[in-house]
């Protein structure tokens, strides 16, 4: 019955309640934040493995239709075979992608053209143990 009556200076929370409250927001938070960073991490990933494949994939049409290879990826958006140079998702620039020149055939030729491979020009190690520069 003296719940009812209570005074009105009885009113609100009291400190060792706000103090429970705080520290169960902080367990969740410190459950949740580090699974969304891993997420976003991989999602980063993913879009670097269709950016690869598709300029790749550019490379070798531009290769089957000109029997050689483009001097840059600049080649690929001008002659419309990519439509713009994707950014790299984790240096977050167009400009940092690492350009491979074509490498000897076993007779020793050398094909024509610039570039027959990119990578991504990051250094870091993916979560699967990898470099994105080996990707």
């Amino acid at each position: 019955m003296s719940l009812l009556f209570r005074k009105k200076s009885e009113k609100g929370f009291t400190l060792i309640e706000l103090l429970i409250v705080m520290t169960v927001i902080g367990i969740l938070a410190s459950i949740v934040v580090p699974n969304y960073q891993r997420h976003l991490i991989k999602a980063r990933e993913a879009v670097l493995m269709e950016d690869l494949y598709q300029m790749r994939r550019a490379i070798d049409a531009y290769f089957a239709d000109h029997i050689r290879y483009p001097e840059s990826l600049d080649d690929l958006v001008a002659s419309k075979y990519l439509r713009d140079i994707p950014r790299d998702p984790f240096t977050q620039s167009a400009e940092t992608w690492e350009e491979i020149p074509p490498t000897p055939s076993l007779e020793g030729e050398i094909a024509e053209g610039g570039l027959e491979d990119v990578r991504s020009g990051d250094d870091r190690v993916g979560l699967n143990g990898i470099p994105y520069r080996d990707w």
